[in-house]
């Protein structure tokens, strides 16, 4: 359903350990940057898969990069230590905390997430749910 997600920052260098701490306790990729005439941007991708991706660049039109009120992306993530670990990751590297991980069973009885957001101000949300695995398996 989703070929991809790009989220907008001010300073890419600076995004980047954010991102790449979480991505790799989320045990997602980081594909090569290929120049298509935009911006510079991150990649990031389930293994053996290549959508959903998510982007990660300034925007395109050279304005300042700005976080959506009520915009929000879910990663899914291979297990509830990942989940946790990702959170801490993304702390470390400059994020906020906007919900510590934990059981939302009022979501689902095996959901499991965390929220947090970006050094700009994006609202990730890192969740696991058995459900999902078939997916990130495929």
């Amino acid at each position: 359903m989703i070929s991809h997600v790009t989220l907008g920052v001010r300073d890419l260098a600076r995004a980047a350990p954010f991102y790449r701490a979480i991505a790799a306790e989320m045990t997602l990729v980081e594909r090569a940057f290929e120049d298509d005439g935009g911006p510079e941007m991150l990649c990031f991708h389930v293994a053996g898969l290549d959508a959903p991706r998510l982007y990660v660049a300034t925007p395109f039109d050279e304005r300042a990069a700005t976080a959506g009120n009520g915009t929000m992306i879910a990663l899914i993530a291979p297990s509830r230590a990942s989940v946790d670990a990702a959170y801490a990751a993304g702390l470390a590297q400059g994020g906020t905390d906007a919900g510590p991980p934990g059981p939302r069973p009022h979501y689902e009885p095996d959901y499991y997430g965390a929220y947090l957001r970006d050094p700009d101000g994006n609202k990730l949300h890192l969740v696991h749910r058995d459900a999902l695995q078939s997916f990130r398996q495929a």
